[in-house]
């Protein structure tokens, strides 16, 4: 049998004239990226030329003074200098539609005016005067948050990110119940510190120390799941963990109302009303970790309202802030006791710069109606995402709700085999069209789609496009 062979195929080819293929290949390329670049929604923002290092500058000092988790979305990574609402801006000029919100952290827009003049006043002001001193910053921001939740949620503890305040909200359930078991749901993410490391459900993110006494529930995966989008039996198999796992009583369940590292599954119909009940006769708490779906990013203001129920305690980070370092937990009053027991401080935590950012955030959720904009333009994108399903048969699911949504590929859709190398290759071929989407879950093979809560029907049509440009180029 021959075989094929590049170097006996092109040895006879002049050079010329596979350099002309080549310079032709690569012009068409860019003129379909000019082509779309051309219809990228209207956007009268122009950002100021860029003076700082090259791309290839900064890659070089990260490699020699960052260590190398510190990775780069891309073959080329970007080089953003400047953003302004759901566009970000290359060391070119060049314009891209954010879609990923700095992993659905800017859910305001890039540098809003109306988050940015508070805290420069603030910054201007007072930068950092400690908690142990009075400052209204810190005040008003806990009395607004503090609103945004049902019943008795009205205790705020302030930390600086979403590990931190899942820590703390781990061991205050520990504390109250006086259990130690703590249960949560595989393929979700909750941070990299002990505790929360060892609640994390992903081998990935796990590293080789001491993680005991948490107890990972089946995943209540519609898609992946071994039972489907039925969440009466994924509970029951909640309740045998529990009776067979612990000693029957457990500390905590803490989940993510839509897993977000996990690549944006929505948990099973069903599946958290029923765990709520087992939970609570195991003498546990029900733990909501909203980092990623809070602050309207799923249409509504937290995940876990669609399905109703009411946490204990609620830890929330990323969107609190549009990208200061900002998080926090919310409890009850009797649960927020605990901590009375011993002192309990967070330096940075309630810091007056970060907590005027919050509150403007919350300002401007409601002054933008981005919770209302989240849901139609939401609703809107996941139907257009649901026709270029029917389009693409490497897309093998569409999931999420409002501005939280995700687009499984895989090669094969019986076997539901994860196209890993093709969503690298596609999300590539998008940033070049000018589109930017994050990726995750467990194969690596979904496309996160969680961009600032200002994202236009426009805004969505382009992304749409887009992508089945480079779908249907594969």
């Amino acid at each position: 049998m021959q075989r094929f062979s590049a170097k006996s195929t092109f040895q006879n080819i002049p050079i010329s004239l596979l350099r002309r293929c080549i310079s032709s290949t690569s012009q068409t390329a860019m003129a379909a990226s000019d082509e779309f670049l051309g219809r990228l929604p209207p956007f009268e923002y122009i950002p100021p030329p860029y003076t700082g290092p090259s791309a290839d500058v900064i890659l070089n000092q990260r490699k020699e003074f960052l260590s190398s988790y510190t990775s780069c979305l891309y073959k080329k990574p970007l080089n953003i200098v400047d953003g302004k609402m759901q566009y970000l801006f290359d060391e070119s000029g060049r314009r891209y539609l954010d879609a990923f919100a700095g992993i659905a952290v800017v859910n305001c827009g890039h540098c809003h005016p109306h988050v940015v003049k508070p805290v420069i006043d603030q910054i201007k002001r007072l930068q950092h005067p400690t908690t142990l001193y009075l400052n209204h910053a810190i005040a008003d921001f806990s009395e607004a948050l503090a609103s945004k939740l049902p019943g008795d949620l009205k205790v705020v503890f302030f930390t600086n990110s979403g590990t931190e305040a899942n820590e703390l909200a781990l061991m205050m359930a520990k504390l109250y119940t006086g259990y130690q078991d703590i249960v949560s749901i595989r393929n979700g993410y909750h941070g990299n510190a002990a505790g929360t490391m060892g609640a994390t459900g992903q081998s990935m993110w796990k590293f080789n120390v001491v993680q005991t006494g948490t107890h990972h529930a089946l995943n209540p995966d519609p898609y992946r799941g071994v039972f489907g989008s039925d969440g009466e039996k994924y509970a029951r198999e909640l309740h045998d963990l529990i009776q067979y796992g612990t000693t029957g009583h457990i500390a905590g369940f803490v989940f993510e109302a839509i897993q977000g590292v996990g690549g944006i599954v929505e948990l099973a119909p069903g599946y958290l009303s029923a765990a709520y009940d087992i939970v609570k006769k195991a003498g546990g708490l029900f733990i909501a970790d909203e980092v990623q779906s809070g602050f309207a990013r799923t249409g509504d203001f937290w995940g876990f309202e669609a399905h109703n129920v009411v946490p204990d305690i609620v830890t929330m980070a990323k969107g609190i802030g549009n990208g200061f370092p900002l998080g926090a937990v919310v409890t009850t009053p009797e649960i927020a006791r605990v901590l009375t027991r011993r002192c309990y401080f967070n330096t940075f935590g309630g810091n007056a710069v970060a907590t005027t950012a919050g509150l403007a955030v919350l300002n401007v959720i409601e002054k933008d109606k981005l919770q209302e904009n989240a849901s139609m333009v939401g609703s809107y994108l996941k139907g257009r995402l649901d026709q270029l399903k029917e389009k693409h048969e490497i897309i093998g699911d569409v999931r999420g709700r409002g501005l939280m949504l995700g687009v499984e590929l895989v090669s094969d859709r019986k076997l539901k085999t994860p196209a890993t190398a093709e969503t690298l290759h596609i999300m590539d071929q998008m940033k070049e069209l000018g589109v930017l989407v994050g990726k995750g879950g467990f194969f690596g093979n979904v496309f996160r789609i969680t961009p600032p809560l200002c994202f236009t029907k426009d805004d969505a049509d382009y992304l749409v496009e887009a992508m089945d440009y480079s779908v249907s180029k594969m």
